[in-house]
C-alpha cells in the first residue's frame, strides 16, 4: 500500500509549504478537496514547490463542470506538474448539484460515463494533433479550431480515477475509470462485501482480465489525540446524515441512527449531531490508537490485502504535523507491507 495525504482547508498562503513538506515526509499522493474552495487552483501552487509527489483532485465534481472545461484546466496542471497529476471526479449528491451549484441532476451515473469518455476524447486529440470529433449521449464535442488547441506538454494523458459510494458508481469506475476512490464512511467489511465485488462487475462489463492496473484508493479517518477523535466523531455526524452514506452504516446496524441524524441535519440541529456518534461507531470508520507507530500497524492491518493505497482524510483541516510522524512509522515498516491486490 502506498500513503497519500489530503489537502483540505490549507488557507491559499500556506498550501505550497504544506505540499513541499508531504513531499519531504514521503507522502506518494496529495490530493485537493471540493469542499469550500476550488480543488484545481491549490494544485498550481502545490506544484510550484514540489518535484516528485502525485498531485490529485479527491474530487473534483463534474456535473456542475462541462468536459471542455475541465480538459483545459486538466491539461495545463499535467504539463505544469510534468505527469504528476491525477484526476478524481465525483458526482456529489443531488442537493448539492440542483441546490448549491444551480446544476442538473438526471441519472449521474450516466452522465459521468459519458463526461469521462468526453474528457478522453478531448485529451487525445490534443496529444495526438488529431481532429476533435466526439457525439455522445449528452456531451458533443465536435469543434477544435487551432488557435484553441493547447500547446502540447509531451505527457500522457492523466489517469482518471471516481469516487463512488453506491455500487452502481462503483460498477462504472471499475468498466470506465483507472481507479476507485473510496469515500472515507467506510469499514473494511464493507470493502469486502461491497465495493470489491462491485469493482468486479464493472471489469467484467469492460472485459479486463483483471484488477492490474486498476487502482483502489481508500480515504481513511485517522486519530491519535482526542482532539483529532472529536474532530473525526463531527464528520462522520455529518456524513451519516445524507441519506445517500446510509447505507454504508446501514449494513452494520446503524441505519436508526442515520435516520436520526438526518432528522437533525433538516432542522439545523448541527451541533447536536456528533454526541450521538458513539465510539462503537467512530472505531468502526476509523483508525484510532495512541501513537504513530500504532496507527500504522493498526492501518497495515485492517487494510493490507484490500487497499492499494490509503489516502488520509482530515476531519477538517488536514494535520500535517499528526500526519507526519504517521508517515515516518509507514515507511520505516514499509517492508513488513505487502501490496493490495
Amino acid at each position: 500500500m502506498r500513503l497519500d495525504a489530503t489537502l483540505r482547508g490549507v488557507p491559499a498562503e500556506q498550501v505550497a509549504d504544506f505540499a513541499a513538506r508531504c513531499e519531504q515526509a514521503g507522502f506518494a499522493r496529495l490530493l485537493s478537496t471540493e469542499t469550500n474552495n476550488d480543488p484545481f487552483l491549490p494544485l498550481i501552487l502545490a506544484a510550484t514547490a514540489t518535484r516528485r509527489i502525485e498531485l490529485g483532485t479527491g474530487v473534483a465534481l463534474a456535473l456542475p463542470r462541462n468536459p471542455m472545461q475541465l480538459a483545459y484546466t486538466g491539461w495545463e496542471i499535467q504539463g505544469l506538474t510534468r505527469g504528476r497529476f491525477v484526476l478524481g471526479l465525483g458526482s456529489q449528491v443531488r442537493a448539492h448539484i440542483e441546490r448549491r451549484f444551480g446544476a442538473q441532476w438526471d441519472g449521474p451515473a450516466r452522465r459521468i460515463r459519458d463526461f469521462v469518455a468526453a474528457t478522453r476524447a478531448i485529451w487525445t486529440s490534443w496529444a495526438e494533433g488529431s481532429p476533435l470529433h466526439y457525439e455522445g449521449e449528452i456531451y458533443r464535442h465536435t469543434l477544435m479550431p487551432p488557435d484553441f488547441r493547447p500547446t502540447p506538454h509531451g505527457q500522457p494523458v492523466p489517469p482518471i480515477l471516481l469516487a463512488g459510494v453506491r455500487e452502481r458508481m462503483i460498477e462504472l469506475a471499475g468498466e470506465i475509470a483507472d481507479g476507485l476512490l473510496v469515500h472515507p464512511l467506510q469499514t473494511p467489511d464493507y470493502l469486502r462485501e461491497t465495493v470489491l465485488p462491485a469493482i468486479e462487475r464493472g471489469l467484467a462489463a469492460a472485459h479486463a482480465g483483471s484488477r492490474e492496473g486498476f487502482e483502489l484508493s481508500v480515504c481513511l479517518f485517522t486519530a491519535t489525540t482526542e482532539q483529532e477523535s472529536e474532530a473525526v466523531r463531527r464528520r462522520i455526524a455529518f456524513y451519516a446524515s445524507t441519506p445517500g452514506y446510509r447505507h454504508v452504516l446501514a449494513s452494520h446496524g446503524w441505519g436508526e441512527l442515520c435516520d436520526e441524524l438526518h432528522g437533525l441535519s433538516r432542522s439545523g440541529g448541527w451541533e447536536r449531531m456528533a454526541a450521538l456518534v458513539p465510539d462503537e461507531l467512530l472505531d468502526l470508520v476509523a483508525v484510532r490508537a495512541t501513537d504513530a507507530g500504532a496507527l500504522a500497524a493498526e492501518i497495515s492491518r485492517r487494510y493490507d490485502g484490500l487497499a492499494d493505497r490509503i489516502n488520509l482524510h482530515a476531519g477538517a483541516r488536514s494535520d500535517l504535523r499528526a500526519w507526519t510522524e504517521l508517515a515516518a512509522c509507514w515507511h520505516g515498516g514499509a517492508d513488513t507491507r505487502s501490496h493490495g491486490g
